[in-house]
């Protein structure tokens, strides 16, 4: 399981597994896994945590919880890329935004943003459905978030290819092994009913905007990029989830 453990230890900083090694040609068909094990996480922590606090108490501690378990990895991204992207800015210019290490207003605003969507989703998931609905929820949205950045290496190019954090992840020809856990996703949101297939919906039509919005305005990837499409996708399906129908 060396492959899992690389995906573990890149993914997250809980200090779990043996191997030190770092594959990214081999290991992106774990990322849904890992976050399947964060989601796993978050949903026990809720069993415990709702029996002393409040479900908007609660939230807040699901937030940070991830903030904490992740090491603020995507965060990270999604403030870089929108200190490069936003705005009207040329591609070579907007990378070299990205790769400095200091957060701008742009990035700021959307660090936030996130955080308070995120927040709104995961309260309304915990205080209108049942505990095994919201169960599944907590543990499939971490998942799908982590599963579409396979989504985004695969359907757009590196746009560093003189190295960076996610040049490794682009050398590996494509393979449907890629897929197998987004598709176990898929087949666990069944359980769902209704409400899975309104998830598995949402989870496609965020992840083709978000590539169709960095298509049209980067022509590439890169990984701060990818992590701000990992954050979009796990607040946006949170909020997607707590809908009342």
């Amino acid at each position: 399981m060396p492959d899992f453990w690389s995906a573990f230890q890149f993914l997250t900083i809980i200090p779990l597994g043996r191997s030190n090694d770092f594959r990214p040609g081999t290991m992106l068909p774990w990322f849904p896994v890992v976050g399947l094990c964060l989601g796993l996480f978050l949903a026990l922590f809720n069993l415990l945590a709702l029996s002393f606090w409040p479900a908007e108490a609660v939230a807040v501690l699901d937030v940070l919880l991830l903030i904490c378990a992740t090491g603020a990895l995507h965060l990270d991204g999604a403030a870089d890329a929108a200190d490069g992207m936003l705005g009207t800015r040329p591609r070579e210019k907007a990378l070299e935004i990205m790769k400095d290490s200091r957060v701008g207003a742009m990035g700021l605003v959307a660090v936030v943003s996130v955080l308070a969507v995120k927040w709104a989703g995961m309260y309304a998931v915990l205080s209108g459905g049942t505990a095994w609905r919201t169960f599944l929820i907590f543990l499939l949205v971490p998942a799908f978030s982590r599963g579409s950045m396979t989504l985004g290496i695969r359907f757009l190019e590196y746009g560093r290819p003189s190295g960076g954090t996610g040049h490794g992840f682009f050398d590996s020809e494509p393979d449907f092994r890629m897929y197998l856990g987004l598709f176990l996703l898929m087949l666990l949101s069944l359980f769902l009913g209704l409400q899975g297939i309104w998830l598995i919906f949402c989870f496609a039509l965020i992840t083709a905007l978000v590539l169709y919005y960095y298509k049209q305005r980067m022509d590439c990837i890169t990984g701060d990029m990818l992590g701000a499409m990992c954050e979009t996708n796990e607040a946006l399906l949170f909020l997607a989830a707590g809908m009342s129908f």
